[in-house]
C-alpha cells in the first residue's frame, strides 16, 4: 500500500510539471504581453516623432511598453515588412503601423489579423479591411481645404502645380485627390498645368519643384501634399526668387515649414494632429486587447493654419510638440 502511494505521489508531481512546461511553452512571457509596437512610414521626420510622442505618452497612462522602430526612409517598404514579421516573432500584444505602401504591406496586416495580433493603422490608409481601427486625418478633405485657400488667395483664376510625394502612399494620394477635384468643381479658371511625384526625399521633391517651376514660367500657384515637399516646394521658390509671387499651400508643420510661413513663402498650412493620432493609436489597441468595443475608423482632425493664426492659443498648443 506504500509503494502504492509513493507511485501515485511520483506521478501527480510529474503531471504538475508537464502542465507547467506545455503551459510557458504556449504562453506570451510577460514582458511581451504588456508591450506594444509602434511602427511608422520613417524615422528622419519631425511629424514621426510627433506620432512617437503622442504612442509614449498613451503607454505610460495605461502601463504599457512602446517599442518604436520604422525604417529610415519611407520608400523603404521591404524593411518596414521586415520590422513587422520581427514583432511578430517576438509575440507582442499588438501592433501600431503606419503602412508606406497601401498594397505593398497588405498581406502582412492580414497575417496578423489572422494571427489574433490587434492591428491599428495610423496616418495612411491599407487595401484591406483586417485590422483593428483607422486613426488618421481626413487626407481628402485636407486636400480639399488645400484647394479651398489657393483658390481664394488667387482669386478663382490662374496657373497652379501640384507637388505629390510617392505613388501608392494612400494618405498623399487622397490629399491630392482631394485638391483637384475641388478645384475642377469649385474653381474651373483654375488650370493645374503640371504634376509630379516628388519621392520620398526632400532631395528629389525639390528638383521634381525645380523642373515644374522652370518648365511654367507663368505661373499662380503652387499645392505640395506633405511635409517633405512642402520643404522642397518653399526651398525652390527661394531659389527661383518666386517666393511669395508663386502663392504656396502646404501639408504639415514641421519647424522649418512654420517658419516659411512666418516670412511670407508659404501662404497656409494645412495641419494635422500626429501626437493625437500616437496616442488613440496605442489606446485603440489596450481597448481591443481589454475586450472592448472599438470604431473602424477615427478621424484625428486637420486644421488650415495662416501666419495670423500663430498667435491664437489652440494653433499654439497644437504646434507645440510638432
Amino acid at each position: 500500500m506504500k509503494n502504492v502511494l509513493v507511485v501515485l505521489v511520483i506521478v501527480v508531481i510529474v503531471a504538475v510539471f508537464i502542465g507547467i512546461g506545455l503551459n510557458r511553452k504556449g504562453s506570451v512571457p510577460a514582458s511581451q504581453a504588456k508591450r506594444i509596437a509602434v511602427i511608422p512610414k520613417g524615422t528622419s521626420s519631425v511629424y514621426w516623432e510627433s506620432v512617437h510622442t503622442g504612442a509614449l505618452k498613451a503607454g505610460a497612462e495605461l502601463g504599457y511598453d512602446i517599442s518604436w522602430i520604422g525604417p529610415e526612409l519611407e520608400t523603404d517598404r521591404e524593411r518596414q515588412i521586415q520590422i513587422i514579421n520581427d514583432f511578430i516573432a517576438q509575440k507582442v500584444a499588438g501592433v501600431v503601423l503606419a503602412p508606406n505602401d497601401a498594397k505593398a504591406l497588405v498581406p502582412i496586416v492580414e497575417k496578423m489579423y489572422d494571427m489574433n495580433i490587434p492591428c491599428v493603422i495610423v496616418d495612411s490608409g491599407i487595401d484591406t479591411d483586417k485590422y483593428v481601427s483607422f486613426a488618421a486625418t481626413d487626407n481628402y478633405q485636407g486636400g480639399a481645404i488645400a484647394a479651398g485657400r489657393l483658390g481664394e488667395i488667387l482669386g478663382a483664376k490662374g496657373k497652379i502645380i501640384v507637388v505629390k510625394f510617392l505613388p501608392n502612399s494612400a494618405s498623399t494620394d487622397a490629399r491630392v485627390k482631394g485638391f483637384k477635384e475641388t478645384i475642377a468643381k469649385d474653381f474651373p479658371d483654375i488650370e493645374i498645368v503640371d504634376d509630379q511625384y516628388g519621392g520620398g526625399t526632400v532631395e528629389s521633391a525639390l528638383a521634381a519643384t525645380e523642373d515644374m517651376l522652370t518648365k511654367n514660367i507663368v505661373l499662380d500657384g503652387l499645392f505640395a501634399c506633405n511635409a517633405s515637399t512642402s520643404t522642397a516646394a518653399a526651398q525652390a521658390l527661394k531659389s527661383q526668387k518666386r517666393a511669395g509671387k508663386v502663392k504656396m499651400v502646404g501639408f504639415d508643420a514641421e519647424p522649418t515649414l512654420i517658419d516659411n510661413l512666418k516670412d511670407g513663402t508659404i501662404d497656409a498650412l494645412v495641419v494635422q494632429d500626429p501626437v493625437k493620432m500616437g496616442y488613440i493609436g496605442v489606446k485603440t489597441i489596450v481597448a481591443r486587447l481589454n475586450g472592448e468595443e472599438v470604431p473602424k475608423q477615427i478621424d484625428t482632425g486637420v486644421k488650415l493654419i495662416k501666419k495670423v493664426d500663430l498667435e491664437d492659443e489652440e494653433v499654439k498648443a497644437l504646434l507645440s510638440l510638432q
